[in-house]
Order: structure tokens, then sequence, then C-alpha cells
């Protein structure tokens, strides 16, 4: 069966760069790995297909022997395409193969495996960015009403000003790593697949120090204590994350500095409880301002006082709403509201005169007890339905 041309099989034109077939090929290879393909019989040979013409559509001078004579420049009997008549080897050979795939590993796993691109031999060690940094920080309601400048002390590692992040002593340099040849990775075949590995020699980094600073041992960073100004913004809330730019660790070997998070956790309040932009406050009421009705004072965030009206007959539990009372939106959206929930309290404690009060009310009490009257009426009928 004839073959089939090697840009229709990675989906290509014809003019197609070496980015887009670079591009193309990884598509198709991950669209085609038998471990992906379990139940598809056909995608192993499809994936090998894949992986000759990109073979021969990366290296220029095949693919430019490829756009002349087709597949019949890599068949016997057949030079031309700059060889020189020599005969190349075929494309879908193993070594091809693991060569082509190599490439495309890197690109997909490069930067998992601590790199950014390069090839063995390169002499120049990788920079690293540095870590990322983590502050949990303790804050009140109020200072979360209000939003809040606080100074922060953040331990870190800082690049190292005697030797200028180098890690070496006075003006010597670090020497390429003779293991990976300054990759920072060393290469291993296991069956059909390339695998890429930290060098166990400079333990990634590319290279090794021979005469290490004093002040930092060859590290290029050292610890210190930073003080930073944080913006806390009105309306924070337990888990709200804020990001500070380039205030994490100092990276190796000119890299990026990392970035320090402040993890935000609100502390409970005494008397308010928070509910998104809502908050709940529970007021107690005696029991004679509860059936007479009245007016209690309470408490605001923003230090406030603020008069409820309490209903004649008002129960536990009753809630009442004080609008824009409440937490600002993190970013914007206005403002959530109060809500004031009554406890009825009974007293105690009762002097002489107070009892002889109650016995005399509950002698002349009536039936206006609405929750009492309803429960007894359910509790009667649970009764007869248990007796019938």
């Amino acid at each position: 069966m004839a073959k089939r041309d090697y840009y229709e099989t990675l989906g290509v034109s014809k003019g197609a760069g070496a980015d887009e077939i670079k591009k193309a090929y990884r598509r198709k290879a991950k669209e085609l790995h038998p471990d992906r393909n379990a139940d598809n019989p056909n995608a192993e040979a499809q994936f090998k297909e894949a992986n000759e013409a990109y073979d021969v559509l990366k290296d220029a001078e095949k693919k430019a022997a490829y756009d002349r004579f087709g597949h019949a420049a890599f068949e016997g009997g057949m030079g031309g395409g700059g060889g020189g008549g020599a005969r190349r080897p075929h494309p879908g050979q193993q070594g091809d193969f693991a060569s082509a795939f190599s490439d495309v590993f890197e690109d997909l796993f490069g930067d998992f495996m601590g790199g950014q691109g390069g090839r063995p031999g390169g002499g120049r060690a990788r920079a690293t960015r540095g870590s990322d940094l983590r502050y949990n920080m303790n804050i009140t309601l109020e200072e979360a009403f209000s939003g809040e400048q606080k100074t922060i002390t953040v331990p870190t590692a800082v690049q190292c000003g005697t030797c200028d992040g180098k890690g070496t002593e006075g003006a010597s340099e670090p020497a390429t790593c003779p293991t990976c040849s300054g990759m920072g990775k060393v290469r291993a075949q296991q069956g059909f697949f390339t695998v890429e590995r930290a060098c166990p020699t400079c333990a990634g980094a590319g290279q090794i120090i021979k005469n290490p600073c004093k002040v930092c041992g060859g590290s290029g960073r050292v610890e210190k204590e930073r003080q930073l100004s944080v913006n806390i913004p009105a309306g924070v809330e337990t888990g709200t994350r804020i990001r500070l730019s380039g205030e994490g660790e100092a990276g190796l070997r000119g890299g990026p500095t990392g970035d320090l998070y402040i993890f935000i956790e609100v502390q409970p309040h005494p008397l308010f409880e928070r509910d998104g932009p809502n908050l709940f406050c529970s007021v107690p009421v005696t029991m004679s301002t509860a059936a007479l009705g009245g007016e209690v004072e309470v408490p605001t965030i923003d230090g406030g006082r603020s008069r409820v009206k309490v209903p004649a007959g008002s129960q536990t539990g009753r809630q009442m709403r004080l609008r824009g009372k409440g937490m600002p939106a993190l970013r914007g959206g206005g403002t959530g509201d109060m809500m004031i929930e009554l406890a009825v309290e009974t007293p105690v404690n009762l002097t002489s005169r107070q009892k002889d009060l109650l016995r005399e009310f509950e002698k002349i009490e009536a039936d206006n007890n609405p929750q009492g009257d309803s429960f007894f009426r359910k509790v009667k009928g649970f009764w007869d339905g248990m007796t019938q």
C-alpha cells in the first residue's frame, strides 16, 4: 500500500514552517499515543506514521529532499536532495523515532523537569525562578470592615550581595557540569521512550562550583528578614489571598524572584457573626419588653449605635434587618445588611414582690400564647393517634 503524504499525515500544508510542523506533531503525538487509545488497534501504527513524517519534515535537508523527490528520496537507489548520493537510513527506524520524539518530549515536559529549553553542551546553566512564599495573617472583623495598612516581617532568601548571586568566590566563575554538559538533566532510553531526569552531579543546576562564596556557601542566596507594607482591602474574608509579585525568594543564577501570597484569616468577633457581606447580632430583651414592645440599642460594626423598635408580642428568634449596616463587598457591589435576632430572657433570682406579681398574672392569663397553644394541639393529636 502506498504511503500517505507526510504533510497530510501531520495535517499541515506543504509550505508550513518548522514551528507549525512541530506544533502539528505534538497534537498528533498526544492524540494517537497508544496508551491513550487502548481501544483503537490502529493507534500504534498511526503514531509511528506521524513520527516518521515528523522525523523527515523537522530536518531542513530531509524536507528539501522530500519536497523534490517524495518518498523515493529515502528509498534505495535514490540519492538527491543534497545527500551526495549516500543512502539515508529509513525514517521509520527506532533511532530516528527516539530522536524525533525526544524533541517533542522536551517541549512537553521540559518545564516540569526544571528546564527552559536548550541542548546538551550549551555550557550555561538555566536560571531558576525563586520559590513562592506564604504568609498567614490574622485580622479582626473591624479591620476587615474598614481595610488596613499593615507592616509584616517576612523571612526569605535574597540574592547574596558578596557574589552577586553567582555563588563563587571572587572573580571565579561556575564550571559547566561534566556529566550533563550544562543541560541540567540526563536522558536515558527506556524501550520506546526517552526519559529525562535531573542530573545527579549538579542536581539540575547545569554547573558546579569549585570555589564557593564564603558568605552564601555557593547557593547565591542568603537568609534575611524583610519588612513589607501590605494593603488589606475592605471586605476581605477568611481565605482571601493577596499576591505580592516579586516579594518571594530570590531566583538562582539570575532567575526571577518568586511571589509572596498572604492568606487572610478573620478572627471570630464577640458580638457579630458574619455570613458573606451580612452580619448577625443576637440581642437579649426582657420578657416585659418582648410582650409589651419597646426599643433596644444595638452596636454596629462601624462603632456606632442604632435603636431598634421591638414589636409587642415578639418571640425569641424574631429577626429585624438594618439595611447597609453589614460588611462592604470586596470588589465593590455595595454593603451587606445587619440582622438583629431577638433572644427573650426569662427573669431569674426574683424577689417576693416579683413572684407575687407573676402568680397574679398567671391567674388572669388568657389563651394568648400562640406557640404554646399550637404545640399542645399537636401533642393532643399525637396522643389521640397513638390511642386509636
